[in-house]
């Protein structure tokens, strides 16, 4: 992960998400002495590894989904504050061969998307994700049978953002997120994009809408 810092602040946080569920909050101060070789920002356990990383303030809520379309919605301050070195704690319970897809900052006026390995995916509002203490099982956020699949990855988003998907074998799709309704939280979402045979979606990430300039451009 690539984090911009302007300043090393003992009031901002960075929020580290693995895939076997572990969370772990630090001060940005922590990682201010740095070392030409770097320097352990996370200990990890051997079949671990890490897949988020997000500057915070410490108070903010944080979603995280996995591949069998559970989701867990909690508060940030259920995670202490911890060394630079420090393993972190559990921030869902996962069950056996589940694993973390993603972990997002829930803003109360955005929408959590979640995409499917089948190119399907759904936008609902992050209210309807109850808040939980960290470390449970969570709630179903999209059904991973049939056609839907795995869950590749989710995103938080606002009505004005886009989303590029990439498929397996190079394909690259840019989709407003005004094009995805909204709709409630344990259903199957919509299709996102066409695949061809055999191939399967790779990643999502949100892009900005572009700002128009005083001429309209």
């Amino acid at each position: 992960a690539v984090i911009p810092i302007k300043e090393y602040s003992e009031d901002l946080f960075l929020l580290m998400v693995t895939k076997k569920g572990i969370v772990k909050k630090t001060p940005v101060s922590a990682y201010s002495h740095q070392r030409r070789t770097g320097i352990i920002a996370l200990t990890l356990k051997k079949d671990d590894e890490l897949i988020e990383v997000k500057l915070t303030d410490g108070k903010k809520d944080l979603v995280l989904s996995t591949k069998e379309g559970q989701s867990i919605h909690f508060s940030e301050e259920d995670v202490r504050s911890m060394g630079r070195t420090a393993r972190g704690v559990r921030g869902i319970r996962l069950s056996k061969g589940d694993l973390v897809k993603g972990g997002e900052v829930a803003e109360e006026d955005h929408s959590l998307l979640t995409v499917t390995v089948n190119g399907f995916g759904k936008r609902s509002k992050i209210k309807l994700y109850r808040k939980q203490r960290r470390g449970g099982k969570g709630i179903i956020d999209i059904k991973t049978k049939g056609r839907n699949g795995e869950v590749v990855g989710i995103k938080s988003v606002r009505n004005d953002d886009e989303i590029l998907l990439i498929t397996t074998k190079g394909i690259l799709i840019r989709v407003p997120i005004k094009d995805i309704r909204a709709i409630g939280r344990n259903t199957q979402g919509v299709k996102l994009i066409n695949l061809g045979d055999e191939d399967h979606i790779a990643d999502v990430t949100v892009v900005l809408k572009e700002k128009e300039d005083v001429s309209g451009h």
